[in-house]
Order: C-alpha cells, then structure tokens, then sequence
C-alpha cells in the first residue's frame, strides 16, 4: 500500500554546495506531497529549516560551539591557502589526503549516532550527497539513494579522466597521477575499510570510498557536458538530472555608482572567499573593467575597504537569482556553480583550487562553455581579455541560451524528486 506522504530523509555533507543542492530535490519532493527531512551535520542547523524543513542534527561528542568549529575550519583552510596554487598532482599529498582523513573521522564518528537517528525516524528513503558511504544506511532498512553532486568524474571509468585530476580522458600522464593518488589517500582508506568490515559491509577497491547505490544513482551533470564511457550507466540506476538548481528568492540589481556596462558575478564558494589576496588583487582589476561586478564575499565581508564603484560587495547572494541575471559568472568549478551558470545560459570562467573544480575546469574548455585560468600566476591583461572574450563570444552565449531553454523544460529538481518517490512507491 502506498504511503500518501513518505518521508525521505536527505543527508548532505557538510558542505553548502551539497546542503544547498539537497534543498532543491526537497523542495521538489514537498511540491509532490512527500514528508522531506533533513540530517545535519554541527554546524549545518537552521540551514534546512530556513526553507522551511525540519532538521535532525546529528548527537556529536564534539565539544567545540558553532563559532569555534567555524573557526577552527576556517583555520584549517587557511592552512591549505597556499595549497590551493598548486597543480592537481601536487594537491594529493598536501590537500588532497589530509581531506580524505578528516572525512573518514566524520564518517566514523557520525556511525553510532546515526544509526540510533535512522532507527527513530524510520525514513522510506535515505538521499544520501556525500562523496564517502555510512555503512549505517545500508542497516537502516529502507532504500538509499546516492547523489553524485560533484563531477562525474567521481564515477570511475577508463574513457573518464581520474577524480580531481583535471585532465583530459586521453592524457599520458594518467597513470602517474593514478599511482600518485592511490599512494596518498591509502592510510585514509585503510582506515575507511576497517569501519566498513566492523559494520559488515565489503571493503571497496583502493582509493573508492563510496559505492554505487544498488536502488538509484543521481547525477548533476547536463547533457552539453556529459562524457562518453567505455561502460555506459545502466540508465534504470543512474539517472541524469541535466542540473539540479534551487528555487531561490528574487534578486533586484542593485544601483552601482558606476552603473554601466554587463553584469559579472563573482563567487569561490565557502572555501574560496577565504582567498582574500586573490579577490582583493581581482577587485583591482575590475576597477579599469567596463562592466559592474557583484562579489560574494562571504564570512570575510567587512575585511575589504577600498572597494571600486563599479563592485557591489556582500556576504551573501541568493545565487540562482543572480546567476540569472548575469552576463559572466567567474567561479571556482564547484558542481552546483556550474550547474547553475549551465541552466541560465552564462558562461563560466572557472578558476579551480581544488577538488572537482579542477575537472570542471577542463570540461568547461573541453565542450566550449568558458574558460580556466590559475589562480596564481594570471597577468591583468590575461583575466581581462578572458572576462572580456568570454562576454564577447556570441557564438558561445547562443549555444548557451539553447541548453538553458533545454535545461528549463525538465528541470533536474522534478527529475530527482520524481525517480526517489517511483523508488519508494514501487
């Protein structure tokens, strides 16, 4: 008998860029009269429940306050700042594997707690958008589905370049970058796979910390910048959602005191609005730009006084709304930003510091949807004539605006929603 109302529990990494994509296949999924949930990392509370869903935040022995975990992570990424200049391979031991620890001691630590959550709420679906499994999903005795929110490079494959490696799929030195990652995360893997045999789940092969799910596999990526694979998805398992945007509120632009020219947005993402000196050095630049520029500052808002007047500066945007609005969105590869620029038709200049950003970087170049450039190194001239092509290219802005309308007809929000509720209902 079907449920008139299931409740599906979403449980996005501690990330805003999983927090926020979740928040999107929920709103889907309360628009089709399911019962959406959220579990939260410390942290994370409030997030959730100011649109508008009720929260389980995860017990934590963690003895720190909100304002002491936000400072102890924005020290850790303070750390890794200079990190962020180095090429991909060279990220694997300095950033990369240190990663991996730190979210293998999330996943051991949140085992027992959310076992004990999952057993209360009895959910008929778990959306689980992470890049490491909880065994305790597996025990809860309802369906999980995972959400491949970051590029599909996360799902292995001989014609898919490797997992953050930001290299083409035909490039010669993937082997070594192979060799290189396999050798740097395998004390956090070792690790990973002696929770998994304690909780009664198979080991997984060297460097993978999350399986395919055996019910349903959602993935991000559109179309216009899907790969080829030697070994198709099996479509009745993984499905693409051709973008996953949230409804977000309206955005009025604001009145510069220098008022003219196209609209740029730029944003790093959490992590990246940490870079002051580089956005700092950014701002420089725009100043001499003809164009007016809305800045996501972050937590880091009141740290920049010489702000130009053709820069509007804040700590927060409702970014769907304003991506929409722009005419160039300056980002840092993060699978939702590029998703989001994808969906309304405005190219991307990506300038990666780690992660999947990489990956996104290349396949920006790759299928002719913007362009990658460092974030060390870039000479004024070279990241204003890359602002300026890109927002010149008509030929580019044209295929754009075809995908988005393409993007529009089926929402990738409605496609989620509508795959999780057949899997509950079947």
């Amino acid at each position: 008998m079907r449920k008139a109302s299931p409740t599906i529990a979403l449980f996005p990494e501690a990330s805003f860029g999983a927090a926020l994509n979740c928040v999107g296949i929920a709103q889907a999924l309360r628009a089709r009269g399911a019962r959406p949930v959220f579990i939260c990392h410390a942290g994370f509370s409030g997030v959730f429940a100011d649109y508008g869903f009720q929260e389980y935040q995860l017990p934590t022995d963690d003895p720190l306050t909100d304002s002491e975990r936000q400072s102890y992570w924005q020290a850790f990424v303070r750390r890794h700042l200079p990190h962020f200049r180095l090429s991909p391979i060279d990220q694997l031991e300095t950033y990369v594997a240190p990663t991996w620890e730190a979210i293998v001691d999330t996943a051991v630590n949140a085992e027992a707690p959310l076992r004990q959550l999952l057993a209360r709420l009895k959910p008929d679906a778990v959306v689980l958008d992470n890049v490491i499994m909880f065994p305790a999903l597996a025990a809860a005795g309802c369906p999980w589905v995972r959400v491949v929110s970051c590029a599909e490079t996360e799902l292995p494959d001989a014609d898919v370049p490797p997992y953050l490696s930001g290299l083409a799929a035909d490039d010669p030195s993937r082997a070594a970058f192979e060799s290189r990652y396999l050798a740097a995360v395998a004390p956090a893997h070792d690790r990973f796979n002696r929770l998994r045999t304690d909780a009664g789940l198979a080991p997984l092969p060297k460097g993978l910390f999350l399986e395919a799910s055996p019910a349903l596999n959602l993935l991000l990526t559109p179309t216009m910048v899907r790969r080829q694979r030697a070994e198709p998805l099996d479509p009745a398992r993984f499905v693409y959602l051709e973008g996953c945007v949230r409804s977000e509120g309206p955005f009025d632009v604001p009145v510069f005191p220098r008022n003219k020219g196209p609209l740029v947005y730029l944003s790093f993402g959490s992590l990246g609005a940490m870079d002051v000196g580089l956005i700092e050095r950014m701002l420089t630049l725009f100043d001499r730009l003809p164009a007016r520029f809305i800045v996501n500052a972050g937590g880091l808002r009141d740290t920049y006084r010489a702000v130009p007047d053709n820069v509007y500066l804040d700590a927060w945007f409702p970014q769907p709304s304003v991506v929409a609005k722009s005419d160039l969105f300056i980002h840092h590869g993060g699978n939702n930003s590029f998703c989001e620029a994808l969906r309304f038709g405005v190219p991307s200049l990506i300038m990666p510091y780690c992660w999947d950003g990489h990956d996104n970087a290349r396949r920006a170049e790759e299928t002719g949807v913007g362009r990658h450039i460092s974030r060390d190194g870039w000479s004024d001239d070279e990241l204003e004539n890359a602002i300026l092509g890109l927002m010149a290219d008509g030929e580019m802005r044209f295929r754009l605006r075809e995908n988005a309308a393409t993007m529009a007809r089926v929402p990738g929000t409605e496609i989620a929603a509508e795959s999780i509720l057949a899997l509950v209902r079947t």
